[in-house]
C-alpha cells in the first residue's frame, strides 16, 4: 500500500510500473518485472499481466456502452468471442454489472464509472494490479465490497496489488507491507503494525494522519492509560474497528481501577502540515447557527434524464439554510451529483420547483476537476477565474494568495493543471469557483483525492465561510468529515431524502453510514462520532465504571 499527501509522488510511481504510461520526463534507474527490465517486455505481456485503475475513472473509458467498454481491451487483445462471452459473465456477475451492461455509460455515476474500469482490467486477468485511490468516489458500502474484492483477488488467485489510497480504514489492516511517501522519498516501509509503533513514538508525528481510526484512538487514549505504549507488544495495536473494540472494553476497567481523571482537552489536530502553512482560521471553531430562512430549496422535484427513462429524484424536497454544512450521502447512483445539477439550474426537473434567494449567487464544483481547466499554469487559471469574477488586479493578487496558501499550492504554480496530482486538482478547482465570492457553495465530492492535511485546509476555509453567511452542499462519501464538520446530514435513497439530522442523530442510529469511531464506542459512548468527542467524554465515562 501506497500512501502519503496528495503531490507526494504515489501516481507518478504507479505509473512508472505501467510501461504504457511513463511519464515523459528524465529517469535514472531500473524496475524489473519478474526479473526483466519492465522496457524489454513484449507488448501483450505488458498489456496482459500489468493492469492499472485511474485515479479519475473519465480519463479510463474510451467507449460508449457498458458492454462495449468491458468487450474494448479483450477485443484489442485478440481474444476469441467464446473466451470474451465467458469471461463477460463472469465478471459481470462479480460486479452487479448486468442492469447497466446496455446504459450509456455517461449515464453512469462515478463509483459506477471505478467499477467498470476495475473490472475491465480485470478482464485480462493481470498478475499485477495497479490502483490509484480507487475507492475515492465510492460510497462506504461499495468501497468495503470492492476492497474484499481486491482481498479475495490477491488472496485466492495470488494477483499481487499496488494501492494507493487516503481511504485507510479498510485497505491498511489487509496489507501486508505499508510505503509511506513525502516529497518523492520514501520516509517508511515496513507491516501496518510497525507504521503505528514508529508514529506512537512522537506524539505530534504527522504520520498518525496515516493510521487507521482503531490506532490513532488507540495512541490518543493509551497516552493517559498506558503510558508505555511505545513499548507494549506489537500484537496488541489495534487496526479494525473489531480490535479497536475489544481494547477499548478491556481498559474500561483499567482506567476505572486507575481513577482515571482526565480533563477535556481541545480538539486534535490531525494536519500534516507545519504551523506556519496554516491558515488563520480554527476549523474547530464555532459557526453562527443557521437561520430559518432558506436560502435554496425545492419541491416536490422530479427528474429523469430520458423520456421515458427510469426516475432518478422522485418527488424530493430539501431547504438550505444561511450559514449552513449539510452534507448529503447515499449510495452510487442514488442520484446526489443529479441534484446538485439540478440545485445549480444545469439540469431542469420535469415536475416540482427550486427556489434560490434573490441576490444570492451559487458555485458549483464538479465531481471531475479537469472540467475547470482551460490554461497552462495554475497561476494563469487562478488569474483567468479572478478576471472572470471582476476583481481588480490588487484584489486578485489578495485573494489568490490566500487561496494559494490555504491550498498549498506554491510549489505548483508553474505546472501545467494536467500535470498535477488528483488530489492538487482538486484543490486548484476548488480554489478557482472560491474566487468566484458564492453565497452558496455546491460541492460534489469535495475531499476526493485529497491527504489528511489538505481535508483538514478544506474544514478550515469551510468552516471561515460559513462564519461570514456562506451556505454549504457538501455531497460526499467521506462519513468522517461530514461527522466532523457538518451542522446537517441527509440521506439520499430512492430518488428522496429519507432521513435528516445534526450528526449525532444522523450517524449514531445507524449501522453502516456512520464513522469508525461510533462503531467501536456505540456500546460504551453511544453519541460519539469523532477521536475528539471519545477524549472529551471519556473521563466521565471511566468515572462511573
Amino acid at each position: 500500500m501506497l500512501c502519503g499527501p496528495s503531490g507526494c509522488g504515489k501516481t507518478t510511481l504507479l505509473r512508472h510500473l505501467k510501461r504504457e504510461l511513463t511519464p515523459v520526463g528524465k529517469v535514472s534507474g531500473t524496475i524489473a518485472y519478474k526479473g526483466q527490465p519492465l522496457a524489454d517486455l513484449p507488448a501483450d505481456l505488458a498489456a496482459g499481466e500489468i493492469g492499472m485503475v485511474f485515479q479519475n475513472p473519465d480519463a479510463q473509458i474510451v467507449m460508449d456502452t457498458v458492454w462495449h467498454e468491458l468487450a474494448f481491451s479483450m477485443e484489442n487483445m485478440g481474444f476469441p468471442p467464446a473466451v470474451m462471452r465467458s469471461r463477460l459473465a463472469e465478471i459481470s456477475g462479480l460486479f452487479g454489472l448486468e442492469p447497466l451492461l446496455y446504459k450509456p455509460v455517461h449515464e453512469l455515476s462515478g463509483g459506477q464509472k471505478q467499477l467498470l474500469n476495475l473490472a475491465s482490467v480485470l478482464l485480462l486477468q493481470p498478475k499485477l494490479l495497479l490502483l490509484d485511490e480507487p475507492t475515492s468516489q465510492l460510497d462506504p458500502v461499495a468501497a468495503r465490497e470492492f476492497i474484499q474484492t481486491l482481498h479475495r483477488l490477491n488472496e485466492e488467485m495470488s494477483v499481487t496489488v499496488i494501492i494507493s489510497e487516503h481511504r485507510l480504514e479498510e485497505v491498511l489492516p489487509l496489507a501486508d507491507r505499508v510505503l509511506l511517501l513525502e516529497e518523492g522519498g520514501l520516509r517508511f516501509q515496513g507491516p501496518p503494525r510497525d507504521l503505528v509503533r514508529e508514529a506512537g513514538k512522537e506524539p505530534q508525528s504527522a504520520h498518525q494522519a496515516y493510521l487507521p481510526t482503531a490506532s490513532r484512538l488507540y495512541l490518543a487514549l493509551a497516552t493517559d492509560l498506558v503510558p508505555d505504549v511505545v513499548s507494549a507488544p506489537l500484537e496488541t495495536t489495534p487496526l479494525t474497528v473489531r480490535e479497536g473494540k475489544r481494547w477499548l472494553h478491556s481498559v474500561a476497567g483499567r482506567a476505572s481501577a486507575a481513577g482515571f481523571t482526565r480533563k477535556p482537552q481541545p480538539p486534535v489536530s490531525l494536519n500534516t502540515a507545519s504551523t506556519a502553512s496554516q491558515p488563520a482560521i480554527d476549523c474547530h471553531g464555532s459557526v453562527p447557527a443557521a437561520s430559518s430562512e432558506p436560502l435554496l430549496s425545492c419541491r416536490e422535484v422530479t427528474f429523469r434524464y430520458e423520456k421515458d427513462g427510469a426516475e432518478v429524484l422522485k418527488k424530493l424536497s430539501l431547504s438550505l439554510y444561511r450559514g449552513e454544512l449539510l452534507a448529503v450521502m447515499g449510495g452510487n447512483g442514488a442520484g446526489k451529483s443529479t441534484l446538485l445539477h439540478v440545485l445549480n439550474g444545469l439540469l431542469k426537473p420535469q415536475r416540482g420547483k427550486v427556489a434560490l434567494a434573490k441576490g444570492i449567487a451559487t458555485g458549483f464544483l464538479a465531481q471531475n476537476p479537469l472540467l475547470y481547466f482551460s490554461y497552462d499554469t495554475v497561476q494563469e487559471e487562478l488569474r483567468h477565474m479572478a478576471e472572470y469574477a471582476g476583481l481588480s488586479k490588487e484584489d486578485a493578487g489578495q485573494e489568490i494568495a490566500k487561496l494559494v496558501e490555504s491550498f498549498q499550492l506554491q510549489d505548483i504554480l508553474a505546472s501545467h493543471p494536467q500535470d498535477i496530482s488528483g488530489g492538487q486538482q482538486q484543490k486548484l478547482a476548488l480554489a478557482m469557483v472560491m474566487l468566484l465570492a458564492p453565497g452558496i457553495l455546491l460541492l460534489d465530492e469535495p475531499t476526493k483525492g485529497l491527504d489528511p492535511g489538505a481535508k483538514e485546509r478544506l474544514a478550515a476555509l469551510l468552516q471561515h465561510l460559513r462564519g461570514q453567511g456562506v451556505s454549504i452542499i457538501l455531497v460526499t462519501h467521506d462519513i468522517e468529515f461530514a461527522a466532523r464538520y457538518a451542522s446537517r446530514c441527509a440521506m439520499l435513497f430512492d430518488g428522496g431524502i429519507t432521513s435528516e439530522g445534526t450528526p449525532a442523530e444522523f450517524f449514531s442510529s445507524n449501522y453502516f453510514y456512520t464513522t469508525v469511531v461510533n462503531r467501536m464506542v456505540r456500546d460504551l459512548l453511544p453519541q460519539a462520532l469523532t477521536i475528539e468527542d471519545v477524549m472529551n467524554t471519556w473521563p466521565a465515562f471511566a468515572s462511573r465504571c
